[in-house]
C-alpha cells in the first residue's frame, strides 16, 4: 500500500527530518562527550564523520524511501529482493526497542517541564533526591511514559498534513529559538570563556588518538538517525524531484547546530555557575547532566527560573519530535501490510506502552537497552549499504543525480562501498570496549548489563525470528511503485 500524502514542501521535510534527528542525547549527551574529547578537535572529526557516514547514508535512505513509497521492511524487499525484506525488519525492530524505552526518556522530560513550570527547583531542593525519588517511584516513571506515548500517538494518528507535518514545522523552529536564547544566555555569565573555552578549542594533539575518532563517529551515528529507518520513512512522503544529496547535508548539519548550541548553553553554564565537583560529576553521565546537576545550577543563575522552564521545554520537544519519527517508522509498516492509520498507530502505541513498562520501573533495565539497541543502530547503516550495493550503486547514483542540483559523482559509491569497513572499525571498537572496560570479568554473561553477550545475543534472537518470518513478511507487504518479483 504506497504512500499517496507528501511533504508539502522541501522546508517541512527537512524541519521534520531535522526533528528526527535532534533528541535529547543532542542536550544532554553531546555537550558531555565534546568537552570530554578534545573540545574542537572532537568537533573536526565529528563534521568528517558526517560527512563520511551520515550524509551518505541518509541519502541511500531517503532514495529507498522515496523511490518504493514503502515502510522498511516493503524497501528492503523491493531494492533486494523478497528474501531480503527481514533486513528491513530489523532496522524497523531496532527503532521501535530504542522506541519501547525513548518513550519513557520522553516522560522523564515532561515530567522536569512541569517541575520547572511549578518552581521545584529551588536553593533548599536536592535535585539528587528529587530525581532518586521520582526514578524510584514506579507511578510517576509510568504515568509519565504513557503521557508520552500517548501525545505522539495523538499527532501520529491525523497522519502527514494534519499529524507530525503541522507539529514540526512549528515545534522545530521553536527549539531552534529556545536554544539560541539558552546560548546566549549563557554567554552573559560570568566565567563564560572558561566554559567555551572548554568546549571549542582544538586540543590538536587529540586528532592523533584513535579514540576520539571513535567517539566521534560514535556520537554522529546515535545522534543524525542515519541507520535508524526514519529518514527512510519521512522519505516514503517527499515529493518526487527533491535533491537528495542537499536535503541530507542540511538536516545533518542542523543536527550539529542543535548540538553546539546546546553544548553551548549547557557546558558554558556549568563552568560559570558550577563547582570542580559538579563539573567533574556532571560530565561522567547523561542523565545526571540535564536533570540533577543542570535545575542546580538554575537557582545561581539570573532569572533561573524562566531559563528552566526553556530547557526543560527544549528538552521535551527534542524528545517528543524523535519519538514521532519512531512511531510513524513502526506504523507506516503496519500500514504498508493493509491496515488503515488509526488502527496502526493504536496497535503501535498499546505495545509501546506495555513495552515500555520495564524501563519505566528499571533505570538498568532502560540502560542495558540503550546500550544494546543504540549499537544496534549502526547495523541498520550497515544493511541500508548493502541493499545499495545489492540494487547497483551506479544505477542508484544516475538516480540520484537526475534530480540533484549538484553532481553526486563517484564520492558516494565510493563511500558506501567503505562503509562495511567502517562498521567493522567501528562495532569492534564497541564490543571491544564491552569485553574490556564495560564488563571485564562477565562478557560472556548474557544477563549483565553492559557485557558484550547480552547485546550480541538479543541481535541474534531478534534477526533469527525476522530471518524465520521474512517470507510471511514479503508476501504481506502490498506493492509499491517499483515491487521485484525475484
Amino acid at each position: 500500500m504506497a504512500a499517496k500524502e507528501v511533504f508539502a514542501s522541501r522546508f517541512t521535510f527537512v524541519v521534520a527530518g531535522i526533528g528526527m534527528a535532534v533528541g535529547t542525547g543532542n542536550i544532554w549527551r553531546f555537550p558531555r562527550v565534546a568537552a570530554e574529547w578534545g573540545g574542537g578537535a572532537f568537533l573536526i572529526a565529528l563534521v568528517v564523520a558526517n560527512l563520511v557516514w551520515a550524509i551518505p547514508i541518509l541519502m541511500a535512505e531517503s532514495y529507498m524511501g522515496s523511490r518504493s513509497r514503502l515502510g522498511t521492511v516493503g524497501a528492503f524487499r523491493d531494492f533486494m529482493g523478497r528474501r531480503f525484506a527481514w533486513l528491513g525488519g530489523f532496522m524497523a525492530a531496532t527503532s521501535l526497542a530504542i522506541t519501547f524505552y525513548y518513550s519513557v526518556v520522553c516522560g522523564w522530560t515532561l515530567r522536569y517541564l512541569i517541575y520547572a513550570l511549578t518552581g521545584t527547583f529551588t536553593a533548599e531542593r536536592d535535585t539528587q533526591a528529587l530525581w532518586d525519588d521520582f526514578t524510584a517511584t514506579p507511578w510517576q516513571t509510568v504515568l509519565s511514559h504513557l503521557v508520552a506515548i500517548a501525545i505522539v500517538g495523538a499527532v501520529v494518528v491525523r497522519g502527514l498534513k494534519r499529524g507530525f507535518e503541522k507539529v514540526l514545522k512549528y515545534a522545530i523552529p521553536l527549539l531552534f529559538a529556545i536554544l539560541v536564547v539558552l546560548a546566549v544566555q549563557a554567554l552573559t555569565l560570568d566565567g563564560a570563556t572558561e566554559g567555551l573555552r572548554h568546549l571549542f578549542t582544538p586540543e590538536w594533539s587529540r586528532l592523533g588518538d584513535a579514540q576520539l575518532w571513535l567517539q566521534a563517529f560514535s556520537q554522529m551515528a546515535f545522534s543524525t538517525g542515519a541507520g535508524w529507518g526514519l529518514y527512510l520513512t519521512y522519505s516514503v512522503y517527499l515529493r518526487s524531484r527533491e535533491d537528495f544529496g542537499l536535503n541530507a547535508t542540511v538536516v545533518c548539519g542542523g543536527n550539529l547546530l542543535a548540538s553546539l548550541l546546546a553544548g553551548t548553553a549547557v557546558i558554558v553554564t556549568l563552568f560559570a555557575l558550577g563547582t570542580q565537583e559538579q563539573i567533574d560529576s556532571a560530565t561522567a553521565g547523561n542523565e545526571g547532566l540535564a536533570f540533577i546537576f543542570f535545575p542546580q545550577l538554575l537557582n545561581e543563575m539570573p532569572g533561573g527560573a524562566f531559563f528552566g522552564v526553556l530547557f526543560f521545554l527544549a528538552l521535551a520537544l527534542a524528545g517528543i519530535s524523535s519519538l514521532i519519527a519512531m512511531v510513524e517508522l513502526a506504523t507506516r509498516n503496519v500500514m504498508d501490510a493493509g491496515v488503515s492509520r488509526p488502527r496502526a498507530v493504536g496497535l503501535v502505541v498499546t505495545v509501546t506502552a506495555v513495552a515500555g513498562l520495564p524501563s519505566a520501573f528499571s533505570l538498568d533495565f532502560l540502560s542495558n537497552q540503550d546500550f544494546v539497541w543504540g549499537v544496534a543502530l549502526l547495523i541498520g547503516g550497515l544493511l541500508a549499504a548493502f541493499a545499495m550495493m545489492k540494487y547497483g550503486l551506479e544505477r542508484a547514483r544516475a538516480d540520484l543525480d537526475a534530480v540533484s542540483d549538484l553532481p553526486v559523482w563517484a564520492w558516494w559509491p565510493w563511500l558506501i562501498r567503505l562503509f562495511p569497513l567502517m562498521f567493522a572499525v567501528l562495532i569492534g571498537w564497541w564490543i571491544h570496549r564491552a569485553i574490556t572496560e564495560f564488563a571485564p570479568d562477565d562478557w560472556w554473561n548474557p544477563l549483565v548489563g553492559f557485557s558484550a553477550a547480552t547485546m550480541v545475543l538479543q541481535w541474534l534472537v531478534v534477526l533469527l525470528v525476522l530471518r524465520a518470518l521474512n517470507r510471511f513478511l514479503a508476501d504481506r507487504i502490498g506493492s509499491g511503485p517499483m515491487t521485484r518479483l525475484d
